[in-house]
């Protein structure tokens, strides 16, 4: 192999380039996300994460460096465990449950109010009015801030998964978990970790915005599936599901288009076609090669005859890889698709295929 692996002289190793294909995706590539002050173990975490050295390579390094960092920081705090308690903490029911930390003004758990600290269990709700806020964090699993005029429930705690809702305010998630184990639902669909830091938002009528800063998210709904990478952002509607994902930094014109074409109000009967394929028009006519992430997915949305608008456009940026057809995604082919992704440099479909398979069902 010579020093390919450190240096990329030599003869690439094939299990070595299989490695840098799957694993790239973690290569942290801008400064690490500003959190609230508060938030002193998320700042230290990325923070300490932007310093590190990334070759291709050493993005299995890196990832290995964020989970064990982080759960020495955690196992330093002597979070409370499960039926025990600390010096300041409130006692609560024994059984599986999140560490609870009062942040600002007096958050409460079911009926009980939050002086310090305490223990979010199963079936329990967490509620922090207009000028209180919490943390929540579990050794194993993660941690997670709860901003002012939040609801958020426990409803799962078992290894393998753990499960809240956020039926109203806003999380900051920091999850080192492995993929697939940590999923925490909304009204209108539920957001699935695939090893990420994140903020989710729901509002007083159920809609929601999810926005990436490390990692991967999946965001699903009866089948209706998006993969929001760091940098990109998904709105979710109630009887609707995740819309389509796009990068932060996508131009106006194209996020507003987009957002007619997932939510838009149904056509009138004497025009069917024209409201989504004007906002369709908008969205190919602006899209950038980084967009590519958009038009992928649009491709599972859209009838025939609008994806093939679409599959011009995506082949403009990403011409279709050897056993990708005109013909195979017209009619709808996933693993073409599939295969499709992989060529667009966002990381391989078979990492996250691996564990949608123990997703929750909505």
């Amino acid at each position: 192999m010579g020093d390919y692996l450190w240096d990329k002289s030599g003869e690439p190793d094939p299990d070595v380039e299989r490695l840098e294909l799957m694993l790239g995706r973690f290569q942290h590539r801008r400064p690490a996300p500003g959190f609230p002050p508060r938030l002193g173990f998320f700042d230290r975490v990325l923070t300490g994460l932007a310093m590190l050295p990334l070759p291709r390579v050493a993005a299995v390094a890196a990832t290995a460096v964020l989970a064990i960092t982080a759960w020495l920081l955690v196992r330093q705090t002597s979070p409370l465990q499960s039926g025990s308690t600390t010096a300041g903490a409130t006692a609560g029911p024994a059984g599986p449950a999140w560490n609870v930390a009062r942040l600002a003004g007096t958050p409460t758990i079911g009926t009980r109010r939050l002086a310090d600290r305490g223990r979010l269990a199963l079936g329990q709700t967490l509620l922090t009015d207009a000028s209180s806020s919490a943390i929540l964090n579990a050794g194993a699993v993660g941690e997670i801030q709860v901003d002012p005029g939040s609801r958020l429930r426990l409803l799962e705690s078992r290894p393998g998964r753990q499960r809240l809702a956020l039926d109203l305010g806003a999380i900051h998630a920091m999850i080192w978990a492995p993929p697939g184990q940590f999923v925490v639902d909304t009204p209108s669909a539920a957001a699935v970790d695939l090893g990420c830091a994140y903020t989710l938002r729901v509002d007083d009528k159920g809609d929601s915005l999810l926005v990436v800063t490390f990692g991967w998210v999946g965001f699903t709904l009866h089948g209706r599936e998006s993969f929001i990478p760091e940098g990109a952002m998904c709105a979710t509607r109630p009887g609707v599901g995740p819309g389509t994902p796009y990068f932060a930094d996508a131009p106006p014109a194209f996020r507003a288009a987009l957002e007619q074409l997932d939510f838009g109000p149904p056509a009138p009967e004497a025009a069917p076609a024209r409201p989504q394929s004007g906002a369709l028009d908008t969205v190919l006519a602006n899209a950038r090669p980084r967009d590519a992430l958009t038009l992928w997915h649009l491709l599972a949305r859209l009838d025939p005859s609008k994806r093939a608008l679409v599959y011009d456009r995506l082949a403009a940026f990403v011409p279709p890889p050897t056993g990708v057809t005109r013909q195979g995604i017209l009619s709808g082919d996933k693993p073409m698709r599939d295969l499709w992704w992989n060529a667009l440099g966002l990381g391989d479909t078979s990492w996250w295929r691996m564990w949608e398979r123990d997703w929750p069902e909505r």
